[in-house]
């Protein structure tokens, strides 16, 4: 009864900020010094936090970094707040390609310091928009090994905003009902990654088996190197009376892309959340309604079929089609969705020490071969055996031997929900769904760090982009590891 009295007593008050303020801490306070003797009450609140980066920043997610010149769309932090009346879990969402650990790490603490809530119960995460500017640093210090470095200035306004975001959809905070879902949508989800009938060089020196993105109908393709995951799951948020305040959804595509040079955006992420606002109609309410995407397994995912003719498409327009069909059928599912008055949260977490690969005398042989030739020579294995040698040195003369990671999971009902700081293969996510004591399950990639791509072993023996050292930089083992240590923290929470 005490939090349907505070809710009240906020929407009586509700243009006092200080009250608003006030009203947060004493929400926490009852949460975590008093929750057991109170009622039963789920609460959940929900925020946009502004980060759209300055113009003239490098734009960062392909191969080149040119400057930005126009905003075609706001870039944001998307959070969502929720209270079983003993425990509190916050999720954030953030529009940028990845965001190393030491962001994350400066706004959890500006969180934690405010409001006491528990280090394991944040989970932050980048969506891996390719068209903004990057939280990681830039230039050749975006891949190099930052962690207890000062932020820059762009990181540590991420950091301000990220917690700041956080803060108001605590201050949002009202009874709620909960419910989640999930529907195949396989139309939009390729395995970018395709084995091939005859080996191809790589920018090491070593023949791979398998190659991105190997282009549409080539005649060296065989089959697709490993599986997709078409489901979106999604987790939705109502208040009492059927308002719409948040819905989360997860799928594993990469990104969508058709951006022009110079342009930032949030790519089809955004463009879900809005069409989901709008099949919600929930326009304009007081406080915002918040749709957000988050990023499943993808790492091995994108957008393009390459088993048929290219499709062309006006800038925008695919990230669209795809945003909107997606949206429409999560709408369809959420018709259907059991909506519960209460559900207990838990989270746990813990940190996960990896060894850092280091590269094998014949890549170190053939790399010095690479950095004597004169740049303006014909390559002698591959168009970016520059880019990799230069990549390989700094990781072998930056990055320490080994790295402690954030594992996370959280429970939400019969509900489960994984965190890992990688871009971590489909079928890696499909083995945690597999193996999850809990009856619907996904992953939210990049979470709380990033340290590159997560290929399973059988994938690192085929090669290809994403096993290549210093595009990956953890043991070949690691996948192995971090599914049997998310399935340990899985069974804390039961």
């Amino acid at each position: 009864m005490i939090f349907n009295h505070i809710h009240q007593m906020r929407n009586q008050m509700s243009q006092r900020p200080f009250f608003n303020s006030i009203l947060a801490v004493l929400i926490l306070f009852l949460t975590y010094t008093n929750g057991q003797s109170q009622s039963k009450v789920f609460m959940a609140g929900a925020s946009i936090s502004n980060i759209t980066p300055p113009l003239g920043e490098p734009v960062v997610g392909n191969w080149n970094s040119p400057p930005a010149t126009y905003i075609h769309d706001q870039i944001n932090v998307r959070s969502i707040a929720l209270n079983d009346g003993n425990t509190t879990l916050i999720f954030s969402i953030i529009d940028n390609v990845s965001i190393n650990r030491e962001v994350l790490d400066a706004a959890k603490a500006i969180i934690h310091n405010k409001t006491r809530i528990p280090y394991a119960n944040l989970m932050l995460a980048s969506t891996h928009t390719h068209s903004s500017i990057s939280a990681g640093k830039t230039g050749s210090q975006r891949r190099g090994w930052q962690y207890g470095e000062p932020l820059d200035e762009y990181q540590r306004f991420v950091a301000k905003r990220v917690a700041d975001g956080v803060l108001v959809a605590i201050e949002n905070l009202e009874p709620a009902k909960i419910g989640w879902g999930g529907v195949d949508v396989p139309d939009h989800v390729f395995n970018r990654r395709w084995l091939m009938k005859e080996p191809v060089m790589s920018p090491l020196g070593i023949m791979d088996k398998a190659k991105m993105n190997p282009g549409n109908l080539n005649p060296n393709l065989d089959k697709p190197a490993g599986p997709i995951d078409p489901e979106v799951s999604f987790l939705a948020l109502e208040s009492v009376d059927g308002r719409p305040i948040a819905l989360l959804g997860n799928y594993s595509l990469h990104y969508v892309g058709g951006v022009p040079k110079g342009h930032v955006s949030a790519d089809y992420f955004a463009i879900f959340g809005d069409r989901m606002q709008e099949l919600l109609g929930a326009d304009r309410q007081e406080p915002a309604f918040v749709g957000i995407m988050s990023n499943g397994t993808s790492g091995d995912i994108n957008n393009l079929n390459f088993g048929k003719p290219r499709e062309n498409h006006e800038p925008y327009e695919k990230m669209k089609i795809v945003a909107n069909d997606v949206a429409d059928k999560v709408y369809k599912t959420y018709q259907n969705v059991k909506f519960q008055d209460w559900v207990q949260l838990g989270a746990a977490a813990s940190e996960l020490t990896l060894d850092v690969r280091r590269a094998s005398p014949e890549v170190l042989k053939n790399m010095e071969l690479v950095m004597e030739r004169p740049m303006d020579d014909k390559p002698l294995f591959h168009p970016l055996e520059k880019n990799y040698a230069n990549r390989i040195m700094q990781l072998e003369t930056q990055w320490p031997d080994q790295i402690d990671i954030v594992m996370q999971t959280f429970k939400i009902g019969d509900l489960g929900i994984a965190a890992i700081p990688f871009e971590v293969f489909a079928e890696i996510g499909l083995e945690i769904k597999e193996k999850s004591p809990f009856d619907d399950t996904f992953t939210i990639e990049l979470a709380n760090g990033a340290y590159g791509y997560l290929p399973s072993p059988e994938q690192h023996e085929v090669g290809g982009y994403e096993t290549w050292l210093s595009t990956n930089r953890v043991e070949l083992n690691a996948s192995r590891k971090i599914i049997a240590e998310l399935m340990e923290l899985f069974s804390n929470l039961d």
